[in-house]
């Protein structure tokens, strides 16, 4: 058992309450998921697109108003509990419009997907795929 605090505990991992980057040990270590608490203030964007993408997410607004970039589209979430899902090999970026707390499950939980990862490796590339 683990009980915690979302904002304090996200803060110590880049956001990421559960997942394989935990010490084993760690109750909140899982392969199968990986759980974000996503505190962004506004104009927070993400560094690089993720490419290249294996696993499937959902992403659910808790509050402020957040944009989700993929190559055809974009989505704006602006209302609590507003969420976009998207599977494996969709391209991904985000925006924050307004301060903004989003939760983020991706699954399975695999290593090799870190924004600041240099290029080349995981999902971190930017190819051919411009902000809008």
């Amino acid at each position: 058992m683990y009980t915690g605090k979302a904002t304090p505990d996200a803060a110590a991992d880049r956001g990421w309450l559960l997942g394989h980057f935990k010490d084993p040990a760690d109750p909140r270590h899982s392969r199968d998921v990986e759980i974000k608490w996503g505190v962004h203030p506004r104009g927070d964007e993400r560094e690089r697109w993720a490419t290249a993408e294996r696993r499937t997410a959902l992403l659910v607004l808790i509050s402020g108003r957040f944009r989700l970039d993929f190559p055809e589209r974009s989505v704006v979430l602006a209302e609590q509990g507003d969420y976009v899902l998207w599977g494996r090999g969709v391209d991904h970026s985000w925006y924050a419009e307004e301060d903004a707390v989003v939760l983020t499950v991706r699954w399975p939980s695999v290593p090799g997907y870190r924004a600041d990862e240099p290029s080349g490796h995981g999902a971190a590339g930017t190819a051919g795929h411009p902000r809008p």
